[in-house]
């Protein structure tokens, strides 16, 4: 009896383990038909879509996790047909972008709310048409909806509404009819998407009124785009509960009434587009609009006088106001705006002007006004406004001289014959009046070249800016591919994917834009022979041997089971490899961190080519690099001769994977095959902090920014001391160990010396002595007893080299001995003006700095027992933030791979938003965080 139950548990668990089995075969299945249907319905897919595992390499552009299929990003393929209704069966598909092919067409299946996954749908520039499904509204982790360009109709989905995780809402450029929707008791509506910050919905047939019910002040909405539509009724009062808005554009409708006097409350907005409307009443107060520098209100109804306090908003650049009602008295006062240059108020009623001495001496327009018939006007005044698009721009080449290509091939600034990448650039909402100045474009230039620092590409080129009717400001883009004569498929979905999920942000006064892609005239796909003698070798295969596949099936099932649970059982132990013999210490004891092959690295690095190496030292070289899953990486690779020991190496690992802090740099993984040690670290792109106080990197370190890096590391340290288990000491704190994230966040990294304290360790480590010059606690050096004080010495010779941006010994002199010979506590700074970084601001007040400079001091004390703990330098760097006028809890929030632009008193939108990507390769995945 007790035979025959253990046979039948026997039996059920066979039973149970060939249902999983078949599970997850099925699931695999149905990406491999759910492809093969889009490979169906699209044509000139890559020709290397061949096989029956779309997850085992050699499927271009296709990305996948634990063999399903997640990302497929195939932009600018030159695709035409429809969207298969079979997309479905894609189930863990997180990203579909299909951007810039102007023949893909028909109507989008409602069989997209299937794929419940998705985070990112970019349609951009295709030729969708028919409804917007609402089935869309299943897809609740979507963060990105871009529908740009297309020729959908009918009502815009009130289930967009249920979408609490969009971010980005781009329905421009379509026939979209019908009012906006709001949500009530039986449907949701936009006024639910409490998490988005863009709504892009210009350019369509939207009308009705503006529902009061679509602005709450629960939003965190920055651009709101309207334009061009059909809507009627009042600007409402709600409006001006959003305060977190910055771009405003209502023009090109048919808007009525007074504007509302709450629009005041937006401190934030820069940009306010009211235009071609039928306003009416006077010009409100805006005065605490103190962000404004573009205020266009054109062709409307509005009356009375101007107000002189708008002329004295502090960041106020742009007034438009022609062909209005306006009239009286024009008074610019002496207070205006030093920011102000074009003030356009033609075809109103003003009548008069008083020129004072030190007056407005830009550009105003009062053509067709009475003030024009007296004689006490400038005439330049009433000269007749030529369009402000300034002389023709085009880059010039960069030191070489442009040479004759062959046809459709183009000479790029670098002088080379390739086919570029070309499309054009249509800015949404650009305050800048100048547009003749051509200091612009080329920042535009280099903007777009830091966006594409990590793909193949070359250069660009800018040419032909305008603005068009509706201002917006365009201008053409050509990309030029590197390493070859055109970009291939891989390239070309690279540089398309940094436009259709807006990872490029443009500098400041350029604004919102989205990118219209020529059709690639080329087909320079790179398409393997191998792949191509696959397709023949399965064809020939299917055609012969297809009786004998159908016998053999079975068998080849359960051999292609047997290898997918081999497969998994090493992605469940993956040091099955770790070498038993290498006097390793055995397998390091991990929480998260990967083991990667050395072949993976190969791969991710391009075969560890120079073009990827971004560091080197004595250790040997760190190389950039990307994960399938378009996570940016860091390799450090070990040369032969700095190889460490197994124990060594397992002992940095085994600290760096179970240390999570966001001011310590992540270890992802390893890698320890075929004689190789590796360490893969989270890509942290702003290089060191010591690079930064050289000038070596671009990134300015001003009083603040210092004091916000100090605060950092110093944070990243007190929880190695205080919170780890056991506590950890550094041990080699330096300036090139402290690294900076695109937020100029703090970062400790490199643990190869690191001491773990074990629990008979409680006061000191006795141990060789090892660290850096300079930087190295002189007590430890002394007695070998190395202490958490240890760590804090070395803290305070980078605090000092924060001020001075000194090295620790230079020219024989050490910065501890330098700073307390010059100060003099009785004067102001300490009398230290003549060693201070001239890069750290010295014409503003430097608030606090004698308190840091202090603190300093007392974390180089000679002796341990009179230094600080490192929790309590965190508290006091952050009482020294206070004083100096930051908040340190604010300080606090940090994202890897974000991108800061730096932001001016009159910043721009772009400039104070958060929208983040992860990506590398033609994989790249997003992430999203609200700021």
């Amino acid at each position: 009896m007790g035979q025959s139950t253990q046979l039948l548990q026997l039996l059920l668990l066979l039973f149970m383990q060939y249902l999983v089995i078949a599970v997850t075969a099925n699931n695999a299945t149905n990406d491999y038909l759910g492809l093969l249907s889009l490979k169906d319905e699209l044509q000139n897919t890559p020709k290397s879509w061949v096989g029956a595992d779309p997850c085992g390499g050699s499927w271009e552009l296709i990305n996948c996790t634990n063999s399903r299929v997640t990302s497929i990003i195939l932009i600018s393929m030159g695709l035409s047909g429809k969207l298969t209704s079979e997309i479905w069966q894609l189930s863990e598909l997180q990203i579909l972008d299909l951007s810039y092919n102007i023949n893909i067409t028909g109507q989008l299946p409602s069989s997209i709310g299937n794929l419940t996954k998705l985070v990112n749908l970019n349609l951009i520039g295709c030729s969708f048409s028919g409804l917007i499904p609402g089935t869309i509204g299943n897809l609740k982790l979507l963060s990105i909806l871009s529908l740009t360009n297309n020729s959908f109709n009918g009502p815009i989905p009130a289930s967009i509404g249920s979408l609490s995780q969009l971010y980005w809402l781009d329905l421009a450029n379509n026939q979209l009819e019908g009012a906006l929707p709001v949500s009530n008791a039986t449907a949701p509506g936009l006024d639910m998407l409490l998490n988005a910050k863009h709504f892009h919905l210009e350019n369509n047939k939207l009308s009705g009124n503006v529902p009061p019910k679509l602005f709450s002040s629960s939003m965190i909405l920055i651009h709101l785009i309207l334009r061009s539509n059909k809507l009627t009724g009042r600007i409402p009062n709600t409006l001006g509960l959003v305060q977190s808005l910055e771009v405003i554009r209502f023009d090109r409708n048919s808007i009525t009434g007074p504007v509302p006097s709450n629009l005041n409350n937006l401190v934030k907005v820069s940009e306010l587009y009211l235009s071609n409307n039928n306003l009416s009443g006077p010009i409100p107060n805006l005065t605490g609009m103190n962000s404004l520098n573009y205020l266009e209100m054109e062709n409307t109804q509005l009356q009375g006088e101007v107000p002189v306090s708008l002329f004295s908003l502090p960041n106020l650049q742009t007034v438009l106001l022609k062909n209005n009602q306006l009239s009286g008295f024009l008074n610019i006062s002496t207070t205006y705006s030093t920011q102000l240059q074009l003030i356009d108020l033609q075809n109103n009623s003003i009548s008069s002007y008083v020129d004072t001495i030190g007056g407005y001496n830009r550009k105003l327009i009062l053509e067709d006004n009475p003030i024009c018939e007296s004689q006490n006007i400038k005439s330049s005044y009433c000269t007749v406004s030529q369009p402000n698009n300034g002389p023709s721009y085009s880059t010039q080449p960069n030191n070489c001289q442009p040479i004759s290509c062959s046809s459709g091939q183009v000479s790029s600034p670098n002088c080379l014959c390739v086919y570029p990448y070309s499309g054009t650039l249509v800015f949404r909402a650009t305050s800048i009046s100048d547009l003749g100045n051509s200091s612009h474009y080329t920042e535009l230039e280099a903007y777009l070249m830091k966006s594409f620092e990590k793909l193949p590409v070359n250069s660009v080129s800018l040419s032909n800016p305008i603005k068009d009717f509706s201002e917006d400001f365009k201008i053409r883009l050509q990309v030029f591919p590197s390493g070859q004569g055109c970009f291939n498929r891989t390239g070309l979905s690279q540089v398309g994917f940094v436009f259709s999920n807006q990872i490029f942000k443009p500098p400041q006064g350029f604004g919102p834009y989205y990118f219209l892609a020529d059709p690639v005239p080329y087909d320079c796909y790179a398409e393997t022979k191998k792949s191509l003698g696959i397709g023949v070798i399965i064809g020939a295969a299917v055609g012969g041997t297809v009786l004998l596949l159908l016998l053999l099936l079975a068998g080849v099932y359960a051999f292609r089971q047997k290898r997918r649970a081999e497969r998994a059982s090493e992605q469940l132990n993956p040091f099955s490899q770790w070498d038993p013999n290498g006097g390793s210490g055995g397998i390091p004891q991990l929480k998260g961190a990967r083991c990667f092959s050395f072949e993976e690295l190969k791969k991710y690095t391009n075969k560890f080519s120079e073009e990827n190496s971004i560091g080197s030292g004595g250790y040997g070289k760190v190389y950039w690099g990307t994960l399938p899953t378009g996570q940016p990486i860091a390799i450090k690779r070990a040369q032969k001769e700095s190889l460490q020991g197994g124990h060594e190496f397992k002992t940095e690992i085994e600290l760096l994977s179970r240390v999570h802090h966001k001011n310590l740099v992540s270890l992802v993984g390893f890698c320890f095959d075929q004689g190789e040690q590796m360490l893969v670290y989270e890509y942290v792109p702003n290089g060191t902090l010591k690079d930064s106080l050289s000038g070596k990197s671009r990134i300015k370190l001003d009083w603040m920014r210092r004091l916000k890096v100090a605060l950092g590391a110093a944070r990243g340290l007190a929880y190695l001391h205080e919170l780890a288990n056991p506590p950890i000491i550094h041990r080699d704190i330096k300036s090139t160990n402290i690294l900076l994230d695109e937020r100029i966040n703090a970062k400790v990294a490199d643990f190869g010396l690191s001491k773990p304290m074990g629990d008979d360790e409680m006061d000191h480590v006795t141990t060789q002595v090892k660290g850096t010059m300079g930087y190295l606690d002189p007590e430890y050096y002394m007695t070998q007893q190395l202490t958490e004080k240890s760590d804090v010495y070395s803290y305070g010779v980078v605090m000092l080299e924060l001020v001075t941006a000194r090295m620790p010994i230079e020219r024989g002199k050490y910065i501890v001995r330098v700073v307390q010979m010059a100060m003099d506590k009785t004067k102001v700074l300490y009398n230290l003006h003549e060693i201070l970084d001239p890069a750290i601001g010295l014409q503003t007040s430097l608030k606090g700095l004698e308190k840091f400079v202090d603190l300093a001091m007392r974390c180089v004390e000679e002796s341990g027992a009179n230094r600080p703990a490192m929790g309590d330098v965190v508290k006091e760097i952050e009482n020294i933030m206070q004083i100096a006028g930051l908040n340190p809890k604010a300080e606090s929030t940090s994202a890897s791979y974000s991108y800061e632009v730096s932001k001016g008193n009159s910043g721009h939108p772009y400039c104070n938003e958060t929208f983040e990507f992860e990506y590398s390769g033609a994989f790249p995945t997003s992430k999203i965080e609200p700021h």
